[in-house]
Parts: structure tokens; C-alpha cells; sequence
């Protein structure tokens, strides 16, 4: 068994401290402190070399500090940067358009996190249940499926039953409520009985409750039903998106289709709106974007919604860039086989290696579950021992470890990753 104790510099605990000493306590990171990236990998204070398993919560599928999303990113801050929504500037329709083709709608609302988008994609839907559907002023209910996580701010954790989200927030907002994920038939039994069901959002795939992949044909499944019942179907894909999962988008997932770069979804699975973030920017810029078509995005009128940033040239000029790098560098396809083979070293570990009772993932979304309660901080340690061996990847719920390098990694560092993967839990045993 590892006697592993969490011991860092002298120069990183400084720097903890300060941290700790001057800014909320919001987070629990793990004791590594970084100053450097390229590619795959970071460096802490010290110089220390680690492979990145968690791309920032998949925000830098393209790889640290991209030479190409750098130098578009430079580019841009020496011409223009903000110009607020007041006026237009020369690159938001070049950005709108570039996003609407590749992924085939009619029009793109760019924000600039995450949740913001979510927000976004929830607005929406209740303005379309009202002008369009016809739901009754204030009536419109949105579900989301459980286990969910889309951000933090009051409406969304409102749909939120983790308790670390929504202990000591309540109130939360009324006409929102949840469903099992990975289940047509509770969906199905929450549409028929409550017609002012205006949308439903649901992530691809759980990330953050431990990449959970839910059964084959269950989105194409719940496009159908929402088709059905006249309700929009909402894919958030800020984790699962841009390539993360071998595709373009996850919701491609059922869709065969013949080209992984490009959106080519069956038009019976697609979403009705689509919401994107983080690998947008490829981890340099806050971008977020929702996307909807025409009869949807236009009910929301001038003066209805709107944000500072959000559309700003410097957001543009990077996104189109970040698109771009996924494209000519055939991203979707490396996380495709480099998943494949990343799994499947995993499953040979798990074989001499009871500690691991689970390996679940697409692409390069992967987890595996350790075979401990949820409360325990096993998976946390067995973080700390990947961490000493040059590896950072963090528990998520308890006792799953989230394992996503960047898109840009090859065979032979997975190979190398694997090692470090196995020799560290073998200090468990």
C-alpha cells in the first residue's frame, strides 16, 4: 500500500499559500502549481514535467498554447479588441458564419463561458415555448436530465441534485425540473403528461458526473421524442464538442458520418439548439456560442439578451482560428483511434489491477471508476501518486478519475501515460 504523502516545494507552497490566504475558497485544486504549456504538456514552478490528463476540462483539445491560435490571438489584440455590441465589428459575421456552416445552422449568439451559453440556450427556449409553441406567459418548463452538470449560477444548479451545487443557494427557480439520463421512457412519461414542457437539455455525455455514455440510440431517441411532443432538444456540448469524443460534436455519435471534421448529423438526431464552449478557444480566450436555426434564435428581439464581450473581435478572431487548428490537423480522427487504443490499455490494466472496476469513454473522454466509496479519498491520492509520476488528472465524484489528454497526443505518449497509469495504482496495492 503507498504510504504517499501530498509534499510540494517550497516555492509552489508559497505561491499555495497565497492563493489560499487571498482568494475564495471555491476550489479544491490538486497541490501542483503550473507556470507553463505546450502540447500535451505543462510544467509546474519547478520544472517538472507532467502529462496533462484533464485539458482544462477539455478547453484545450488543440493543445497547450497552439502556435497558430497564439499568433491569431497576438494578431488581433495589436488591431482591435472590444467594441461592445453597440456597433459591429469586421470579424462577428466572418465567426457567426464560419460556426454556422461547419456545424449547420442558421445562426450563432456567441457569449463567453460556459454556463453563460447555457443560460442562453434556457432564455431561448422559453422565448420560443412562448411566441411559437404558444405555452401560457410564465408557464414554460425546461427539463434537464439528473446527474447533470452545466454550470453554477442559480438557474442552473436550480436543475442541479448535487448537493454541493445547491446546499445553502435555495431559493432556486421555479419551472425547471429533472429525469433520469440514459432513459426514454421517463422522458417520454414527462412529455406526455405536461404539455408546457418547452425544452430539454442534456449533456452527450455526463462529464462531470464520471463520463457516464449513455445507451446506443438514446439521443437519437430523445430527438425523436422532443420531434414528437413539439419540444426543442438542447445538446450541451461545452465538454463533449469540438472533437473531444472521436466526432466534430458527440451528437454525432449514431450518425456515420464520412467525414469526422465536418457536422454531418442525420437530420433526425441533430439538436435544436447546440450549445458550445470551452475547446472553441482552444483554451486562450473565453468563447462560448449557441446555435439554432432561424425559427428559434430570431425570437429573441434587440434589447432581450445580450453581453459586453460576448462576440468581441479578439473571441472571433481565436475561435475561427481554434475551428480551424481541429480541422486541418484531423483532431476528430486522432481522438478516435488514440481513444480506441487508450481504452483498451486501460481494460488490459483493470485485468491485473482490481483497484480499477470500471473503464468507460469516447474518443478521449475517458474514466475509470476505483473500487472505493464515494467518500473516499482514494481516487484523490491515487491523483497525488499520478501527479509524483509525472501524470495530473482529478477525481470527479468521489471515486472516478476523468483521464482526457489533449486531442494532439500520439500512440507512443499514450503508451508512456499508460505506464505511469499503472505503475501508480500498483503503489495501491
Amino acid at each position: 500500500m503507498s504510504t504517499h504523502t501530498s509534499l510540494v516545494s517550497e516555492k509552489a507552497q508559497i505561491l499555495i499559500d497565497k492563493e489560499d490566504k487571498y482568494g475564495a475558497h471555491n476550489y479544491h485544486p490538486l497541490p501542483v502549481v503550473l507556470e507553463r504549456g505546450e502540447g500535451i504538456f505543462v510544467w509546474d514552478v519547478d520544472g517538472k514535467r507532467y502529462f496533462d490528463f484533464l485539458s482544462s476540462y477539455s478547453a484545450v483539445n488543440q493543445g497547450h498554447c497552439h502556435p497558430r491560435i497564439i499568433n491569431a490571438l497576438k494578431t488581433q489584440a495589436e488591431k482591435l479588441t472590444l467594441t461592445s455590441r453597440a456597433f459591429h465589428n469586421n470579424l462577428l459575421g466572418e465567426a457567426e458564419e464560419f460556426m454556422a456552416k461547419l456545424f449547420g445552422f442558421d445562426k450563432v449568439l456567441m457569449m463567453n463561458s460556459g454556463v453563460e451559453a447555457v443560460e442562453t440556450a434556457m432564455k431561448l427556449t422559453r422565448k420560443w415555448a412562448y411566441t411559437v409553441k404558444g405555452i401560457e406567459t410564465d408557464k414554460a418548463k425546461i427539463l434537464f436530465a439528473k446527474g447533470n452538470f452545466h454550470g453554477r449560477t442559480l438557474s442552473v444548479i436550480s436543475a442541479s441534485n448535487d448537493p454541493s451545487s445547491r446546499v445553502g443557494f435555495g431559493p432556486f427557480i421555479s419551472g425547471v425540473g429533472s429525469i433520469p439520463y440514459n432513459d426514454l421512457n421517463a422522458l417520454k412519461e414527462a412529455l406526455e403528461n405536461d404539455p408546457n414542457i418547452a425544452g430539454f437539455i442534456v449533456e452527450p455525455i455526463q462529464g462531470e458526473a464520471g463520463v457516464v455514455v449513455p445507451d446506443a440510440g438514446y439521443l437519437a431517441g430523445v430527438a425523436a421524442l422532443c420531434k414528437a411532443y413539439n419540444v426543442l432538444f438542447v445538446a450541451d456540448e461545452i465538454q463533449t464538442g469540438i472533437a473531444r469524443t472521436g466526432r466534430m460534436l458527440a451528437t454525432c455519435g449514431n450518425c456515420n458520418c464520412s467525414n469526422n471534421n465536418r457536422c454531418e448529423q442525420k437530420a433526425d438526431i441533430k439538436p435544436d439548439i447546440l450549445i458550445l464552449g470551452k475547446a472553441l478557444s482552444g483554451g486562450v480566450f473565453p468563447v462560448s456560442a449557441v446555435l439554432a436555426n432561424d425559427h428559434i434564435m430570431l425570437t429573441i428581439k434587440p434589447g432581450e439578451h445580450g453581453s459586453t464581450f460576448g462576440g468581441n473581435p479578439l473571441a472571433c478572431a481565436v475561435a475561427i482560428e481554434a475551428l480551424k487548428v481541429v480541422i486541418d490537423e484531423n483532431l476528430a480522427e486522432n481522438a478516435e483511434k488514440m481513444g480506441q487504443l487508450f481504452r483498451e490499455g486501460l481494460e488490459k490494466i483493470a485485468e491485473r489491477n482490481r483497484l480499477i472496476t470500471l473503464v468507460r469513454g469516447k474518443g478521449l473522454l475517458n474514466a475509470i471508476v476505483i473500487d472505493s466509496d464515494e467518500d473516499s479519498e482514494l481516487a484523490w491520492n491515487i491523483c497525488l501518486e499520478f501527479r509524483d509520476n509525472g501524470l495530473l488528472a482529478k477525481p470527479t465524484h468521489g471515486n472516478k478519475i476523468r483521464l482526457a489528454p489533449p486531442l494532439v497526443i500520439n500512440e507512443a505518449q499514450v503508451q508512456e501515460a499508460l505506464d505511469i497509469i499503472e505503475k501508480s495504482l500498483n503503489a495501491f496495492l
